[in-house]
């Protein structure tokens, strides 16, 4: 069974979440520019030494977990994890690279906040093209994407992803008269919520009012981010106009319960106030964890498409290991990283025991991802997103994803809550953007 996401997996799914990368610029040391160090193939003598991991929650326990292992196939090694908790460690980091001293060997870096680091502090991480570059057929584009800086060096291994589908409450869909299988697209979606509605009384799905994170979901959907074109500001394009447009006539609709923050988002499915969920596959975690009553009234598919045919996934969360300029042994240290992230075994043990959804796609061909569960009626659920994780659309990132998050959040709710009109509320934030982050507006 899985465990819940923690607040690790939750802050990953906001279009940008705001951190201390906001406003940094230059190198890590007031601006002198370091040259990138390359890590190459060591010799074949055995590994020894200690090397210390920086992480938290679930991703640390699987590591402190794990770490014995590799310590018993590598004699005279040592790993320390170190959990330093998710809501101070995006300042340890920064203040590390920023002083150029007091990092660890090895860190976690959710995705999403990667690139941000890579253009701020580019010599803060090892270069592991040399050795880690063999693997780039292995793992999810998508996730591939973000451990590569805008050189094509790869500065990480990903680790865990968040392939999204539509988990929906069946009992609540039966009730209705829902056939499930005819929503293919977006404007079935709505259809069947209106219809749902009707029937039960129920709201459709739950969004944030203050941090949204569907409207990352749905441009990621359509191959974009909030910049595209090499680094241009891309968030009044049409795929931006045709996601905000479906949020807003979901609302329009009546089909929304608006809920602040991660306790709104899991009260209001577990009292049936939201029939529905589009998200990743982790939040299967939570409905087995904190939900357990509801067994057997969950099923999973793959997201609605924009048009017919079109994708039916996008992405949501997920991390990476990377080896710090900092090290002291940074051999040990990318073979601890190669150890938990590119065996299956290792994997599937972290998607078992933790509820990391797997990047590494051999992993995806384990016996137990086509294993039943029996929370969803014995369905074999987790083979839904493994057939989606190779479909995910990569996307663009930017150093300035948190800035132009900031403005997002408050561009959104100006749609859905005051009605602001989406064309010309994204025409503005891309302005903003723009300004913000001294970046063109794409097409301008």
């Amino acid at each position: 069974m899985l465990t819940g996401p923690t607040r690790r997996s939750v802050l990953t799914a906001g279009l940008a979440a705001g951190t201390s990368l906001l406003g940094l610029t230059g190198c890590a040391t007031g601006g002198t520019a370091k040259p990138v160090r390359s890590l190459a193939p060591g010799s074949a003598a055995p590994l020894t030494g200690t090397v210390t991991v920086w992480s938290w929650d679930v991703a640390a326990q699987a590591m402190k977990r794990l770490a014995p292992v590799f310590q018993q196939q590598h004699p005279g090694t040592t790993v320390q994890v170190v959990d330093i908790g998710y809501d101070s460690a995006y300042d340890k980091i920064t203040v590390g690279l920023q002083a150029g001293t007091g990092l660890p060997d090895l860190l976690t870096v959710e995705g999403s906040r990667l690139p941000s680091y890579l253009g701020s502090f580019p010599a803060g991480f090892f270069d592991l093209t040399a050795l880690a570059g063999r693997y780039r057929a292995q793992y999810a584009p998508a996730a591939w994407g973000t451990v590569t800086d805008p050189q094509g060096r790869v500065r990480g291994l990903p680790w865990d992803i968040g392939p999204c589908g539509l988990f929906y409450r069946s009992d609540l869909f039966r009730q209705a008269g829902i056939d499930p299988a005819a929503i293919a697209t977006w404007d079935d979606y709505v259809k069947a919520g209106v219809r749902l509605k009707a029937a039960t009384g129920q709201k459709l799905l739950v969004l944030d009012s203050v941090q949204d994170s569907t409207l990352g979901m749905l441009l990621q959907q359509q191959g974009q981010s909030l910049f595209a074109g090499g680094g241009k500001v891309a968030v009044d394009t049409p795929q931006a106009v045709r996601a905000l447009t479906l949020l807003k006539t979901l609302s329009d609709q009546g089909l929304v319960d608006y809920e602040k923050g991660w306790d709104g988002l899991v009260t209001a499915t577990k009292t049936g106030r939201a029939a529905t969920a589009p998200t990743a596959a982790w939040w299967s975690g939570t409905l087995t964890g904190e939900m357990p009553e509801l067994k057997g009234k969950f099923d999973v598919l793959p997201l609605p498409a924009f048009e017919p045919g079109g994708v039916r996934t996008s992405n949501q969360g997920g991390s990476t290991l990377a080896v710090t300029a900092q090290s002291k042994n940074p051999q040990l240290a990318w073979a601890f990283a190669e150890f938990m992230l590119a065996e299956v075994a290792n994997q599937v043990s972290m998607l078992k025991n933790e509820g990391l959804f797997p990047a590494y796609l051999p992993a995806l061909a384990d016996p137990f991802v086509d294993a039943p569960q029996e929370y969803y009626g014995g369905r074999p659920a987790f083979r839904v997103f493994a057939d989606l994780a190779k479909s995910i659309p990569p996307v663009e990132q930017t150093k300035d994803g948190a800035k132009a998050g900031d403005i997002m959040d408050s561009t959104v709710s100006g749609v859905l809550l005051r009605g602001q009109d989406p064309a010309k509320a994204l025409a503005s934030a891309a302005q903003q953007i723009a300004t913000a982050t001294g970046r063109t507006v794409l097409g301008a």
